[in-house]
């Protein structure tokens, strides 16, 4: 075997390797995820076929960044601001979520880290039917630097009363940071 072919075969198996281990979700806590989302967004947030609303989400961390609150203002989906409270608790993590205009929801979930991206993934009901629910955090990269400028959350359904094999989304909100004001030019 020349040394051409010789080079190439440890150089595929590398590449393989990295492919797998980047396509492996694995479980993690909510210290690994709450860090990089604490902090002040602004963004947009709509249901399929409505019109996007402008939002502004609060996200912050316990000390010891066990829990994680995030309050999407009102405007969103009712008058009322919303507020997730996810509580590490053991293995899974605890889900209060409150809008103060239906009755409040307490859920059971799963934290996954996937190339980057979080998943908190659990079964519950949206809608009054049975479903698994997925609350997906894609992050967005900024074009000048590959730097997290953002996140795309995706609050999506797999309702088991149904044949589909996929998930449908519910709602997406988008994070961003703050536009920095422009200073007017001192003389």
């Amino acid at each position: 075997m020349s040394a051409k072919y010789r080079s190439i075969i440890p150089l595929t198996a590398i590449l393989l390797l990295m492919h797998s281990t980047a396509s492996y979700a694995g479980k993690v806590t909510l210290d690994i995820f709450c860090s990089q989302l604490a902090g002040e967004w602004q963004g947009n947030a709509a249901n399929p076929n409505t019109v996007a609303k402008k939002v502004s989400t609060s996200v912050m961390c316990s000390a010891d960044q066990r829990n994680l609150y995030i309050s999407v203002s009102r405007g969103s989906r009712f008058s009322n601001s919303e507020t997730w409270w996810f509580r590490q608790q053991e293995d899974h993590i605890l889900l209060l979520y409150a809008n103060g205009v239906t009755d409040d929801i307490l859920q059971q979930l799963t934290l996954y880290e996937q190339a980057g991206s979080y998943s908190f993934l659990g079964k519950g009901e949206i809608n009054q039917r049975p479903a698994l629910v997925q609350l997906q955090f894609d992050p967005v990269i900024g074009d000048a630097e590959p730097t997290i400028k953002g996140w795309q959350w995706q609050q999506n359904a797999h309702y088991l009363d149904d044949d589909s094999d996929q998930y449908q989304v519910i709602r997406a909100i988008s994070l961003l940071k703050p536009s920095a004001e422009v200073a007017p030019p001192t003389d």
